[in-house]
């Protein structure tokens, strides 16, 4: 069967990735990740693309980019047929580099942007590539250091990141370096904010690429006379199918961790400095936006802070008895000491 085109238009924001044949090494030294960079930063820097994030792996790399002047198919082949070639060059190497095509889904801003920034610069982590966040923010081969300005890119689009942590540079690195660390470095089950949580279209008609879209089934993308929508099998328990656990609300978290530290909703955003109550903070701050992969933004009112402040917050959390990962509402009070 023929494949059909991916979904594409200028300005669509794409998670992409590539992995090497046979799961093997793209990338056999330095020399090999500068020359796949100055591929990508030529693309960024004639238009072609804006990348916000990347990281480059052993055997695979992840980028997140808004298409430009160019359509995303012809960009990648530029980018991923110039590479393969001077990569067997170099090595006296032939055949195939990459596994099939490259993979590529498109993103809803809104609800994903930002947790997805945080998810592809984890990823070293997460392999134990890099071993700590001190080491990831000073890595070459991760977007983390350009955002946090360790290691300069001028082609890599940093300032619409940015600028959602704060209105001077030294405090929206801070903050964003704060939001990075919420998150930690969880195992494959979590997975990352933006990806656990969301639905994926499947293909266009006969072909075609896929798109993170809202809620938590899968769903197929309307083609051509057609609009179904498919859910995600049921989870199944000891007495038959059964359906996931519900996700915590904010609401939920918030009377939870207020119980827990003797405070009140209303003083928790009242700006209250009393100690219970910024202790409650931390706590709500570190569940919803490091144990949840939550938005920050949605948070900050009901805290009384900025948004820059809900990351740091969250950060400090990480150092109190907030340590769960909750995904149903009895997991969140099982979190709290």
């Amino acid at each position: 069967m023929p494949r059909g085109p991916r979904l594409d238009a200028p300005g669509t924001l794409h998670q992409v990735m590539v992995r090497g044949i046979e799961r093997a090494v793209l990338f056999w030294d330095d020399a090999d990740r500068a020359d796949l960079l100055a591929r990508l930063a030529a693309l960024a820097e004639g238009g072609a693309v804006m990348v916000s994030a990347w990281a480059l792996l052993p055997n695979h790399a992840h980028v997140l980019l808004r298409t430009g002047g160019r359509a995303l198919a012809r960009s990648m082949r530029a980018l991923l047929t110039g590479y393969a070639g001077a990569f067997n060059r170099r090595h006296k190497r032939v055949g195939h580099l990459f596994q099939n095509r490259y993979k590529s889904i498109v993103v809803e801003e809104e609800p994903y942007l930002f947790e997805l920034v945080r998810y592809l610069h984890l990823n070293p982590l997460r392999a134990q590539v890099i071993p700590d966040l001190r080491g990831l923010d000073r890595s070459p081969w991760t977007g983390h250091s350009a955002l946090l300005e360790t290691v300069p890119r001028p082609w890599q689009e940093t300032a619409t990141i940015l600028a959602q942590f704060g209105p001077t540079g030294a405090r929206a690195r801070k903050a964003y370096r704060a939001f990075v660390a919420a998150g930690g470095a969880p195992g494959p089950a979590a997975r990352g904010a933006g990806w656990g949580a969301r639905a994926q279209c499947g293909r266009v008609g006969r072909g075609g690429g896929a798109a993170a879209g809202e809620g938590g089934h899968r769903r197929r993308c309307p083609g051509p006379g057609r609009r179904r929508i498919r859910r995600a099998p049921l989870a199944r328990g000891p007495g038959g199918p059964a359906a996931a656990p519900p996700r915590p609300t904010l609401e939920s978290v918030i009377a939870r961790v207020c119980r827990h530290t003797a405070t009140t909703p209303e003083e928790v955003a009242g700006g209250g400095r009393r100690p219970a109550v910024t202790h409650a903070r931390e706590g709500i701050a570190h569940l919803w936006v490091g144990a949840l992969g939550q938005s920050g933004r949605r948070l900050a009112p009901l805290l009384g802070v900025a948004p820059q402040s809900v990351y740091r917050a969250a950060a400090r959390g990480l150092r109190g008895p907030w340590s769960g990962h909750p995904s149903s509402e009895g997991d969140v009070s099982g979190s709290v000491p």
